[in-house]
């Protein structure tokens, strides 16, 4: 057989409109959830304007909530960072929006500039520090939403302590 005659026997997909999935309202998948993180990052009119810098801790602001998961947005100035830590049941999207964050786990260090993303499964451990001399921004998608974070000697120790309060 000859798949154009096949092609045409079929039909066009497209033209079948009762076959296709209905655009989700949420994301569900982990791709849906790293395009929810790019397109926050990429409309700095849905969170430039919330932004604020802290010199006495990481400031944090929660964007978005939606059917088992949360947006959060943080900023870190020069010298802050999350200290060594997993985020319990979550697994998460990390997107740097502006300015430069270091991350540390077992495996080494990596420099995430401004657009950079980190995919991470549950019980992922890092630690995330601002080393630049600027401040820096990101968001951060969770999912489920975060209920804990346990905190670790090093990013690649196993957790000092029971659950933390969440502070994204």
């Amino acid at each position: 057989m000859n798949s154009d005659n096949d092609l045409q026997i079929a039909g066009d997909i497209l033209e079948v409109p009762h076959l296709l999935q209905p655009p989700r309202e949420h994301p569900a998948t982990v791709a849906e959830f790293v395009g929810l993180a790019r397109a926050i990052a990429a409309d700095r009119s849905q969170w430039a304007h919330l932004v604020r810098y802290d010199a006495a801790t990481r400031w944090y602001h929660r964007l978005r909530t939606g059917p088992g998961y949360e947006v959060w947005l943080l900023s870190w100035v020069p010298g802050q960072g999350s200290g060594p830590h997993d985020h319990g049941r979550s697994a998460g999207v990390l997107t740097v929006l502006d300015g430069t964050l270091t991350e540390r786990t077992g495996r080494g260090t990596r420099a995430l500039a401004a657009g950079a993303q980190r995919v991470f499964a549950p019980g992922y451990v890092h630690e995330v520090v601002n080393d630049a001399l600027e401040p820096a921004v990101s968001l951060h998608v969770y999912y489920p939403g975060l209920t804990e974070m346990p905190m670790h000697d090093s990013p690649h120790c196993e957790a000092r302590t029971g659950p933390r309060p969440v502070t994204a």
